[in-house]
Parts: C-alpha cells; structure tokens; sequence
C-alpha cells in the first residue's frame, strides 16, 4: 500500500507546484503587460514637446528612482509611518468590529436598534470625519487613525455578524446541552465557524483602510506616503510620485495576499470542503 500511495502523493504533489507556476506565470504575465504600455505612453510623453516635462512620469525614470530614495532612507520611513498609522487603525477596527458583529449576528434586538444607526453612519465618507477628529484629537496621528479605524470598522462587523448568521443553531443546544460554557461557546464554536467571514471582513477592511490612509497623510502630517507623495507633487520629482505610487500598490499586493493565505489557512469549514 505505501509503495503504491508514493506514485499518487508525488503526482499530487507536481499538479500542486504546476498550479504555482502556473499563477506565478499568470501574475508575471500580467505585471510585464503593464510595464510594456507604461513603456509606450512614457515614449509618447517624451517625445510630444508639449508633454516633455513629464517624461519623467515613464517607466524608466521610476524605475531609476527607486535605488537612490532608497540610498535616502524615504521609501523605509514613509512606509513603516503608514504601516504604523494603518495597523493601528485596523487593530481598533477589529477589537471594536468583531464584538459587535457577534452581537448583532447573536442578539435579535440588538441587531435590529442597531442596525439604522450603524447604515447611516457607516454611509458618511470617512474624509468627512476630518474637521472632528482634528478637534478631538490632539495630534495628526491620532486623527489619522481614528478616520482608519471607523472606514475599516464596518466590512468586518457586518462580515462578521453575516457569517454567524450562517451558523446552525443546532450547535449551540448541543454546545448549551453539554455544559459549554460562554467562553467555551465563543472560542470553541462561534470563532472557529466564523473565521473565513471574519478574515474575509479584514481583506475588505484592509483595501478600504489603505485608500483612506493615503489622502489622509495628505493634510497636517510630515512623514508617511502620503506626505511623500505630495511632497514629490511639490518638488516637481515626478520620478519620485510615481516610485511612491508603486511603493503603495506592491505593499498593498502584499498584505492582501498576505490575508488570502490567512483565510485559506485558519477556514476549517472550506479547508475540509477542499
């Protein structure tokens, strides 16, 4: 039997590393697609007179930008300012989404006194909270994670509370009928059922924050991408923007892909399905 199972695992095995290869392929495909018509529109602009100026927009300029604001330190410090601004943002929007996502998933009539109040706020532009929070807050980096924190807040309540919608009641009687305790109920049997749904909440979370991020770092702050990318806006570095702008979607591929396979490691429900 195990000599016959090896040929399978093996086989098993190489249609898994030929599906990589395959998405690595697809990703690699994608990205040099992109380059090739950055190429041609950086030509165009550099060889129209009246567009010359910003021919440093191109492909080649950018690419040629990053080695020396690296060499500077700006791309380390303006990412870990964002980085710190975003994580915390995320973190209180989890600590506060998740508890009330399982009480509006668990509790009828909280659900619904809720839930007008949640829409209505949830419907006001995250920028427009600008003017408070600079009142509330005594420093721009408080601000700017309070207006990360309730963008971000809403995909993982209302993802959460969706997911334990979905959950059979059933288990609860027999997790009650066993003596399961609410800690028990909450650790053993609410969290582990809701998980995809709650990582899947701070996916959508994520891309909400970071676009929120980026604007905000815009008014008041002296470090960050933002602020780089206004301060390269300023200094006419076009070369510069358009590296920061790169900067931000690589990070921002990053921690969604990072996500992704978070999802696809702690969902029980769909690893089993698999």
């Amino acid at each position: 039997m195990s000599f016959a199972s090896t040929p399978a695992r093996q086989g098993g095995f190489l249609s898994l590393g030929q599906i990589a290869l395959q998405r690595l392929a697809w990703a690699l495909g994608g990205v040099a697609v992109l380059a090739a018509l950055w190429l041609v529109a950086g030509h165009m602009i550099s060889s129209n007179p009246k567009t010359a100026s910003y021919s440093t927009f191109g492909l080649i300029p950018t690419l040629e930008a990053f080695p020396h604001m690296w060499e500077e330190g700006k791309i380390q410090a303006a990412s870990v300012a964002s980085g710190y601004r975003l994580g915390m943002g995320l973190l209180i929007a989890i600590l506060i989404g998740v508890p009330l996502g399982v009480l509006v998933g668990r509790i009828k009539w909280f659900a619904a006194y809720s839930n007008s109040p949640f829409q209505f706020i949830r419907m006001v532009s995250p920028l427009a909270w600008m003017p408070i929070a600079v009142l509330v807050f005594s420093t721009w980096n408080g601000s700017i994670i309070f207006l990360i924190a309730i963008a971000s807040v809403w995909p993982v309540l209302f993802a959460t509370a969706a997911g334990l919608a979905k959950v059979d009641p059933a288990w609860f009687k027999v997790a009650r009928n066993l003596g399961a305790s609410p800690v028990q109920m909450l650790t053993k049997i609410i969290m582990p059922a809701i998980a995809f749904d709650v990582f899947s909440g701070i996916r959508l979370a994520l891309g909400v924050a970071w676009i929120v991020l980026v604007p905000a770092e815009y008014l008041g702050v002296t470090s960050g991408l933002g602020y780089a990318i206004e301060d390269a806006r300023e200094t006419l570095s076009y070369n510069h923007l358009t590296a920061l702008v790169v900067t931000i979607g690589v990070i921002g591929y990053v921690l969604d892909t990072t996500l992704v396979m978070l999802i696809k490691r702690f969902s029980w429900h769909r690893g089993g399905a698999a």
